[in-house]
């Protein structure tokens, strides 16, 4: 593996793993135990430290948009589908803009 392709490989993971952190997240908020918390935290601080060692491979500013632009997604179509949230055009709007910045990053 290219080490541009284990950069991608490591925020993908750290993406996965802060996904699955807020999940958690929003399962305790919607009056889970306090365990649910705990293993959010967990979960999360693991994908917090994935990402961090993806610095090791390519600058702050990509690594930060890249991992913060696939959370949004990830973390919006999960909150649509799962938690039957509502977007609002605005919302949508932010998302397209958010992919158009990761693409103008690779640049």
């Amino acid at each position: 593996m290219t080490m541009q392709g284990y950069f991608f490989f490591l925020i993908a993971s750290a993406a996965i793993f802060e996904v699955i952190g807020d999940i958690f997240f929003k399962s305790w908020s919607l009056g889970g135990r306090s365990i649910i918390l705990w293993i959010g935290i967990i979960i999360y601080a693991f994908g917090t430290f994935v990402w961090a060692y993806s610095l090791k491979f390519d600058f702050l500013s990509k690594a930060i948009s890249i991992l913060t632009v696939i959370n949004l997604i990830v973390v919006v179509l999960i909150g649509v589908l799962y938690f039957k949230e509502n977007l609002s055009a605005i919302n949508k709007l932010g998302i397209v803009l958010g992919v158009i910045s990761v693409i103008l990053l690779q640049w």
